[in-house]
């Protein structure tokens, strides 16, 4: 390419930086930075995470773990968690809700988690499923570090493909007052079908979808909206430390089979 045709893209390649400069941000952050420091110490960003919070947080009190996890994120490695943001209004919702049982599909590092365990009602109980087995030993430490045993939150790890029609016969789980669709939004819809389809869903559950705006989950929000059996409402937000990416939580109230 001649220096004249490369600077004729010049004011373009500029635009293009300006104009998206926060998901280039998020790029490095979330996967060039975090696959050289993978590669480097051999850990993941979640483990060298957790290694932070056992070194800065109190044992034992989930606020605290909380905000040391938004800390590192926030001045030390990229996360990719739910955010203070967004976590308030989980909380917010199950405070409200007052579901006896809360299932989530997708432990992730365990901040949600730790934010539906503390907003619980009292003998409430939170069934949680990692598909990834070192992200799930991670979330374990986590909940046990914050002080949560098995009869409040019980941690499955198996994809939610595979658990979700074993809930009532092996998890003792018949019905599900509120779910959390936080692990892969192209299998959101997948799991809301299958959670319909074995009746796990009693008329006014809560489902709550994260990441439906970015990175998406448009064939999750079309269904819920024209199936004629979920009241629709989108919490708008951005992620978390970078506010300027357009984010939501989807919450859907579940009218019945119809």
């Amino acid at each position: 390419m001649s220096p004249a045709i490369a600077l004729a893209f010049l004011p373009l390649v500029v635009t293009l930086l300006v104009r998206y400069r926060h998901y280039f941000r998020l790029l490095v952050r979330m996967v060039l930075l975090r696959s050289l420091r993978d590669c480097l110490s051999g850990l993941r960003t979640e483990e060298r995470a957790f290694s932070y919070v056992l070194t800065h947080a109190l044992p034992g009190d989930p606020s605290h773990i909380l905000t040391t996890l938004d800390h590192w994120s926030r001045h030390c490695e990229y996360l990719g968690h739910m955010g203070p943001v967004k976590g308030q209004i989980l909380t917010r919702l199950v405070e409200e809700k007052a579901p006896a049982c809360v299932l989530e599909l997708g432990t992730h590092c365990g901040y949600s988690t730790l934010l539906i365990a503390c907003a619980l009602p009292p003998g409430g109980h939170l069934l949680t499923v990692e598909w990834d087995p070192r992200m799930a030993a991670v979330a374990e430490k986590l909940i046990h570090l914050a002080g949560f045993d098995e009869r409040t939150v019980e941690l499955v790890v198996s994809s939610s493909e595979e658990v979700i029609p074993r809930l009532r016969t092996q998890y003792q789980l018949s019905r599900a007052d509120m779910v959390l669709l936080a692990h892969r939004p192209r299998c959101y819809l997948r799991d809301l079908q299958l959670l319909e389809a074995h009746a796990l869903l009693p008329a006014g559950a809560t489902v709550l979808a994260d990441h439906v705006l970015f990175p998406g989950a448009p064939r999750f929000l079309q269904y819920a909206k024209n199936c004629g059996r979920y009241r629709c409402r989108l919490h708008h937000t951005g992620l978390p430390d970078f506010p300027a990416i357009k984010d939501g939580i989807a919450q859907l109230t579940y009218a019945g089979p119809g």
